[in-house]
């Protein structure tokens, strides 16, 4: 698509990337200049980006922007959609300011909205200029750190089940089945499809721990070793109940001669001061733009919640406003605990929402006070409790491959 003053948008294949998209990436986000060895590299991890739809604004000839969306699948309330994970957001720093990236995101949601993509998430390096797309943000993952000899109890416990201790690579197809298992179970899990996740199968180097009961996969974590005396630095701490998590931290505890520290992943719903009597632990969520970035989400479409599972509630009307993808009226409603959606081309909304409004509440993570003190939409007064209890406040764990 040329613009004015020779202005092209255009969808690039992965091996493209490396000539167009790869030198704004690497000043973007790496540290720079780089070397031919690098651009080696990242020409060959290409292979895993074929399903990417990468989008680039070219003028003269010159890339000047780009942004890409990976197919992903994530669980919202119980429901898994086809997800558009963006990133690879950069532009030329000479070429800032011009609303490049803006209508490469404009296009680019709309364009993955319409290859089936009913949500999209992101890790944003400013969260109110994603606000803008009608973005909103999600809860950050927090890392529980503690010496393993807080966990002494579990040396001696005899546990119905077993651990697994595995190269990554060789544990992988297990690992994978195990986070597909939990995208199904846990709202907000998210994955790649299976070309990007082919990638992580060798990079980065990972051990892996697997807890089985009767055999079943039943709680996985992946981790390295910094040094001895030093740190066991593990990923997502992946649990289906207090047994699996047992057994994982039972398998830490046995590193108490090997490493000072543990330091790994946890959903918010996770106390750590509670898995042991003498743990001492320090469980922190930070987050830090653009570094420690927490996450963003939105909906690409509001029908394709429906199926849901939410409270029960009498049908409210909301209105979606300053959106050209959701944008329009809805009838919602908790029938037998599952949602129910109807465009309702009548007036008479008892909430007008933005997206961002709209996508805080099917997450989640505001109630409709919230959506109004933040300034995404109006909500009549008859209109807080149904919708309180059609979208319980529920914290999503945004878990993504790595």
């Amino acid at each position: 698509m040329e613009l004015d003053g020779g202005m092209e948008i255009r969808q690039i294949s992965a091996e493209e990337r490396t000539h167009t998209m790869r030198p704004l990436q690497a000043y973007a986000f790496q540290p720079s200049p780089g070397s031919d060895e690098d651009t080696e590299t990242y020409a060959r991890r290409m292979r895993f980006y074929r399903s990417a739809v990468s989008l680039i604004a070219q003028e003269e000839g010159e890339t000047l922007a780009g942004a890409t969306a990976f197919p992903m699948r994530q669980n919202v309330r119980g429901v898994v959609h086809d997800m558009a994970g963006v990133a690879s957001v950069a532009s030329h720093p000479a070429a800032r300011r011009r609303g490049l990236v803006r209508m490469l995101l404009e296009r680019l949601l709309r364009q993955m909205r319409d290859q089936g993509c009913t949500v999209s998430a992101l890790y944003p390096f400013r969260p109110s200029f994603y606000e803008r797309f009608g973005f909103v943000g999600l809860p950050r993952w927090r890392t529980a750190t503690f010496a393993p000899e807080g966990l002494g109890h579990l040396q001696r416990a005899e546990l119905p089940g077993t651990v697994e201790w595995r190269r990554l690579r060789d544990g992988f197809d297990d690992y994978r089945a195990f986070t597909l298992r939990l995208l199904g179970e846990r709202h907000g899990f998210s994955v790649f499809d299976e070309i990007r996740t082919a990638e992580f199968r060798d990079s980065p180097p990972r051990w892996v721990a697997l807890a089985r009961v009767d055999g079943e996969v039943v709680g996985a974590v992946t981790y390295r070793v910094d040094q001895y005396g030093g740190d066991l630095i593990a990923d997502h701490l992946l649990t289906t109940g207090p047994l699996s998590r047992a057994l994982l931290l039972q398998f830490f505890a046995r590193h108490v001669d090997q490493v000072a520290r543990v330091a790994v992943f946890v959903d918010t719903d996770e106390v750590p001061e509670l898995w042991g009597t003498d743990l001492i632990a320090t469980t922190e969520g930070r987050v830090a733009y653009p570094t420690a970035n927490s996450p963003m989400a939105r909906l690409l479409s509001v029908e394709a919640l429906s199926g849901a599972a939410v409270g029960e509630a009498a049908g409210v009307t909301v209105t979606v406003v300053d959106d050209d993808l959701i944008g329009g009226s809805y009838r919602l409603a908790g029938v037998a605990g599952r949602l129910t959606v109807e465009r309702d081309p009548g007036g008479g909304a008892q909430a007008t929402l933005n997206c961002a409004g709209l996508s805080g509440l099917a997450y989640g993570v505001l109630d409709p006070v919230d959506v109004v003190v933040r300034g995404f939409g109006q909500v009549d007064r008859e209109a807080v409790a149904p919708l309180r209890a059609l979208f319980p406040r529920t914290m999503p764990y945004v878990f993504a491959d790595f």
